[in-house]
């Protein structure tokens, strides 16, 4: 259907017919942020990114039998009965170090000096640590004996070819980096990571840093926005700050270039509430008005396959709608798992957390004496709340709240 033929959805002054559950909201956006491409990215590069594919051992780690301690490889056998009281001489016929083995064979009764991670000699199948031996005249005097296999890193022990190391989908660490560059691989698949644009709307708003009048505020949705973004591994394609101009908005949701697209402000029912009425006329609006607090007036949507999240302008309400919905998008669309990326932690209610049946509560908290209690001041544009509480609780919708002693789960503020 062309945007001509597309019938006009503007819901400005007419209030919400209907606010749709928080699940048909999750339940949408699992269905339409699918994962993106995979881009092939040097190791130096891959540290934070999601492997697109799995990495599979083609070596052996180690590919040889190596000494685990500086000492001296020997035949086991020759070492049985060796003690402080009753050391045992073998001639040293050589050495081997890291990079530089020995090439000859330990014969009866000798000994090779070598140092943690050369390559075992032929015919030694053990080493005896250098705090048991003493050296004199080109022989050494061990005072330990070493059963077969003793401080020796066998083939194959770490990780055997063939091998799944590192499953798709793992966020890749630092000791994960390390791990691929063991096996010589030097480059993997990884998830392209969500492009997301930001766009700030209203008259009101002005930068931090540039003069502002009387009634004007500052921006502080974009900044809080980017760093969320940067959090669940997206890019920032663009962040645009727009006044209440329907034109302008409609060029900046439909210029090509992002995988996710934020619009702040601009999404509930005012007259100046461009952005569900541009959404739908340039792609579908699936849901406008949630059954939450705050963030009831969020929205969600798509224009050709990138998701569009209608955020708040009130900045605790813009953060809890990015939180349940936007930032979920952009990490199911960078190959990251879906939930939270909060960690939680279990409290018990010292002061009541009240709520409605009927829809969800984000209710920030704080611990107060080992037990946690709801902020005094709730409100949907008061953004130091979420400075001041420790973290927040999400009372579900067949829930009036959480009576004094009730142990419920706090995703905390990190």
């Amino acid at each position: 259907m062309t945007a001509a033929a597309r019938p006009s959805v503007d819901v400005r002054m007419h209030g919400f017919s209907q606010r749709a559950e928080v699940g048909s909201v999750l339940a949408w956006i699992d269905e339409h942020a699918t994962r993106l491409d995979a881009i092939k990215v040097a190791l130096d590069d891959a540290a934070g990114r999601v492997l697109a594919a799995p990495v599979v051992a083609t070596v052996d780690v180690p590919e040889f039998d190596r000494a685990a301690m500086d000492g001296y490889a020997v035949r086991s056998a020759e070492t049985s009965g060796a003690g402080d009281y009753n050391p045992l001489a073998f001639g040293i016929v050589g050495q081997a170090f890291p990079g530089r083995p020995f090439e000859g064979v330990v014969g009866e009764g000798c000994a090779v000096r070598i140092m943690t991670g050369a390559p075992l000699p032929a015919g030694a199948d053990a080493v005896v640590p250098a705090e048991y031996a003493q050296e004199k005249d080109g022989r050494v005097e061990l005072t330990q004996a070493a059963g077969s296999g003793k401080h020796v890193g066998r083939r194959g022990e770490d990780i055997r070819t063939g091998t799944t190391v590192l499953d798709s989908g793992r966020r890749l660490r630092a000791q994960d980096v390390g791990l691929v560059a063991s096996l010589g691989i030097a480059e993997v698949a990884v998830v392209v990571r969500p492009r997301v644009r930001i766009l700030v709307t209203g008259n009101e708003i002005v930068n931090a840093g540039e003069a502002k009048g009387v009634h004007q505020i500052y921006d502080a949705n974009s900044p809080m926005l980017a760093s969320l973004v940067a959090r669940d591994g997206g890019i920032v394609e663009r962040k645009l700050r727009l006044a209440d101009d329907a034109d302008a908005l409609r060029a900046a949701l439909t210029a090509p270039g992002a995988d996710v697209v934020l619009v702040s402000g601009g999404s509930s029912v005012g007259r100046e509430d461009h952005a569900p009425r541009l959404l739908a006329e340039a792609g579908e609006l699936a849901i406008h008005g949630v059954a939450m607090r705050p963030s009831s007036p969020a929205g969600v949507g798509r224009i050709g396959d990138v998701p569009v999240f209608l955020l708040p302008g009130n900045p605790v309400s813009c953060l809890c709608a990015y939180d349940f919905f936007a930032g979920r998008a952009i990490r199911l669309r960078g190959g990251r798992p879906p939930d939270w990326p909060h960690r939680a932690r279990e409290g018990v209610v010292g002061r009541k957390i009240a709520s409605a049946v009927g829809r969800v509560d984000y209710c920030r908290v704080r611990w107060a004496d080992d037990s946690i209690e709801p902020l005094a001041l709730a409100g949907a544009s008061i953004l130091s709340s979420t400075t001041r509480a420790d973290g927040f609780v999400i009372v579900p919708a067949e829930s009036e709240g959480y009576a004094p002693g009730t142990t419920v789960t706090v995703y905390l503020y990190e």
